[in-house]
């Protein structure tokens, strides 16, 4: 066990692990004695690690490592930490990556809401008072993630988070047994999505302040993001329909459904009016009514896309 609870606390760390033998040994060297049981899920690496791991192991008895026989992703190496730690009867799970960006001195900011009983989810925000990512994070990887945040800020309705794809976060037990994980990601994108189900399950989200670690010379980061925002933003879209109809239809109805779809339909179709509009425009003369007609059409469009936005800010507003 570690040397102290965090307030009368049980706190458990998963560290979803794959192929990180150079990475792994800080991240583990650096746990403070307020994690109480560290779980490393070792996603099938080919490399040294588990060896590694089980090296350290024998210095600190909070370590348990967890094998995955065959690579799962890591959303499901993250859900197998979660799912251990409420077996083991922890009262918060913090997630950290294995590659050591990850600083455990900011941990309080993600134990202190929960502790105060302030929210069920605590996600890490490298862009708030006390970050360091508008100066240290690589101008390629700070646009995709401003872009990515965007889309799951609609996805999801949590519109007062950003940094979305931050990994750094604490979660309660009782949030973890809420919610159905065979619904989850298990892949690269899990971030964007857990947040759309918490969502679904009314879960409280807070975002905190915390710094980055960005090592020269070694390899933090196995994403490549053009590549990443193609393959989740349809993801993202098929969550977004699934969250409004599940959760301003079946759940309890809200009329900013109407709005959404109102919206996402009018406003493609006075675009691609407009289009049509101006080839007819170059090849024959055409009609001035089919131009307030388009312009209507795009005009109530964007009203209505954004009074359903203005109701989904409001409506969560936990």
């Amino acid at each position: 066990m570690g040397d102290y609870m965090y307030k009368g606390l049980k706190v458990s760390l998963v560290i979803p692990a794959y192929n990180e033998q150079k990475l792994i040994r800080p991240t583990l060297e650096n746990v403070p004695g307020t994690i109480d049981r560290i779980y490393v899920v070792d996603d099938a690496s080919t490399d040294n690690m588990p060896n590694v791991v089980k090296e350290i192991q024998k210095k600190d008895n909070r370590i348990v490592l967890i094998l995955h026989k065959k690579n799962k992703g890591v959303g499901a190496a993250i859900i197998t930490g979660y799912k251990q730690s409420v077996r083991d009867n922890y009262d918060i799970a913090v997630v950290i990556g294995g590659d050591n960006q990850m600083d455990l001195r900011d941990l309080p900011n993600f134990l202190e809401p929960i502790s105060k009983g302030e929210t069920d989810y605590v996600k890490g925000n490298r862009f708030l008072l006390g970050g360091n990512a508008y100066t240290d994070m690589p101008r390629k990887r700070f646009f995709g993630n401003s872009v990515l945040s965007f889309m799951t800020k609609m996805a999801s309705g949590y519109w007062k988070i950003f940094d979305t794809q931050d990994g750094y976060t604490a979660i309660t037990k009782e949030a973890i047994e809420k919610v159905d994980w065979s619904k989850a990601w298990k892949g690269y994108g899990y971030v964007s999505d857990f947040l759309v189900l918490f969502n679904v399950y009314n879960l409280r989200v807070k975002d905190v302040p915390r710094r980055a670690i960005y090592l020269k010379g070694e390899r933090q980061s196995q994403i490549k993001i053009g590549r990443y925002i193609l393959k989740l933003t349809p993801r993202l879209i098929k969550r977004f329909f699934w969250r409004i109809n599940t959760k301003y239809f079946f759940q309890d109805f809200h009329p900013l459904i109407f709005f959404y779809y109102f919206g996402i339909i009018l406003t493609p179709l006075g675009l691609i009016m407009g289009i049509w509009i101006i080839w007819k425009a170059i090849i024959d003369s055409l009609s001035v009514n089919w131009v307030i007609l388009c312009a209507l059409l795009i005009i109530i469009g964007i009203q209505f896309l954004l009074f359903a936005m203005l109701f989904d800010v409001q409506k969560n507003s936990f």
